[in-house]
C-alpha cells in the first residue's frame, strides 16, 4: 500500500478534515485526521494495518507482542498484531502515567513493537516506550499509520510509518492569521473528563 492509498483510505472514510482543530497536544492546525472514521470500518482498517504489519515486518523482523497507548492506538495496535500473528496489548494512564493494567506483561526477551494511530509530537509515543521500557522485553521501536511531523518527531526509538506528512501545527500564542480567524474544535480524546 503507497502513501496516496493509505490518505485514499483516509479521504474516502471521511477521516481527513480541514478548518481549526485543537490537537492532542494543544497545538493547533488545519488539518485534523479523525482516523476512528477509518477504524469505524473493518475492511479499512483491516487494509492499512495489514500493510503496517508488512512494513514492521520488513524492519523490524518477527515481533511477539504489540503494545499500544489507550485508547487511540488499541485498534490500529490489535488489527496490527493480528497480522503479525503476536499478542496485542495496551497500556492505560494511571496517576498521569502509562502503564501495563489488567495483568498484561511482557516476558524477558519478547520481541516488542510500539503500534500509534497517529503521530504528531510523538509525546504518547515517548511515554508509552518509556513505559515498556520498565519491563524485561526488547522494545525494537515504534510504528505508526501517520506521522504527521514529517520525520521530526523524536521518540527515543525508531519509528516506521505508513505515510509522513508534515502538516502544520502550530502553539496558540502563535497562529497565523487565516487560522485564528476561524473558530477552534477539539476532536481528539486527550484530556476528555466523564
Amino acid at each position: 500500500m503507497t502513501p496516496n492509498d493509505v490518505l485514499d483510505e483516509f479521504r474516502s472514510a471521511g477521516a481527513l478534515l480541514e478548518g481549526h482543530f485543537i490537537l492532542s497536544s494543544g497545538l493547533h492546525s488545519p488539518v485534523f485526521l479523525q482516523k476512528m472514521f477509518v477504524f469505524q470500518d473493518p475492511a479499512r482498517t483491516e487494509r492499512v494495518c495489514r500493510a503496517l504489519a508488512e512494513k514492521i515486518t520488513k524492519v523490524y523482523g518477527p515481533v511477539d507482542y504489540v503494545v499500544s497507548p489507550a485508547v487511540g492506538g488499541i485498534v490500529p495496535g490489535y488489527e496490527t498484531a493480528r497480522h503479525l500473528g503476536c499478542k496485542a496489548i495496551f497500556v492505560e494512564r494511571e496517576n498521569g502515567a502509562f502503564v501495563l493494567r489488567r495483568g498484561f506483561t511482557i516476558p524477558e526477551g519478547a520481541r516488542v513493537v510500539m503500534v500509534e494511530d497517529i503521530v504528531t509530537t510523538g509525546l504518547s509515543s515517548r511515554e508509552c516506550l518509556a513505559a515498556l521500557r520498565e519491563h524485561p522485553g526488547n522494545v525494537l521501536g515504534a510504528a505508526c499509520l501517520i506521522d504527521r511531523s514529517g520525520g521530526k518527531a523524536d521518540l527515543g526509538a525508531p519509528l516506521v510509518s505508513l505515510v509522513q506528512l508534515d502538516i502544520p501545527a502550530y502553539p496558540a500564542d502563535q497562529l497565523p492569521p487565516d487560522l485564528a480567524a476561524i473558530p477552534a474544535t477539539k476532536p481528539g480524546s486527550r484530556n476528555l473528563t466523564t
